[in-house]
C-alpha cells in the first residue's frame, strides 16, 4: 500500500518544489502517468505482490524506461517523461525492497 502512496506523494513533491505556479497541471500530469499500468492487466494473475514489473510488463521494459527518461528532456513531454520516469524508479525501489533485485 505505501507503493501506491508514493506513486502520488513523488509526483506531490516535484510539484512543490519546481512547478508551484502551475501545480494542479504538473500534478494532475504526473499522476495519470500512472496510467502505464494498464499493461498488469496482461498478465496472469494481474497483482503478484512478489513480480518485479521492471522488465516484465510491457511497457515497464528497459527500452520505454529509456524512451520516457528522453521524454523529460522536451519542453512539451516533460511532464508526462517525468511522471513516467519516477513511476519506473520507484517500481525499481519495490523490486529492490521486495525481490532485492533492480530488475530482471
Amino acid at each position: 500500500m505505501s507503493h501506491i502512496v508514493l506513486h502520488f506523494l513523488a509526483p506531490a513533491m516535484v510539484t512543490a518544489v519546481f512547478y508551484r505556479e502551475m501545480w494542479k497541471f504538473a500534478f494532475f500530469t504526473m499522476t495519470a502517468t500512472m496510467l502505464v499500468d494498464i499493461d498488469h492487466f496482461l498478465a496472469v494473475p494481474v497483482y503478484d505482490p512478489n513480480r518485479c514489473s521492471i522488465g516484465f510488463h510491457p511497457l515497464h521494459e528497459l527500452w520505454f524506461i529509456g524512451l520516457y527518461f528522453a521524454l523529460c528532456f522536451h519542453s512539451k513531454t516533460r511532464l508526462i517523461g517525468l511522471g513516467l520516469s519516477l513511476h519506473m524508479l520507484l517500481d525499481a525501489f519495490d523490486c529492490q525492497l521486495t525481490n532485492g533485485i533492480w530488475f530482471i
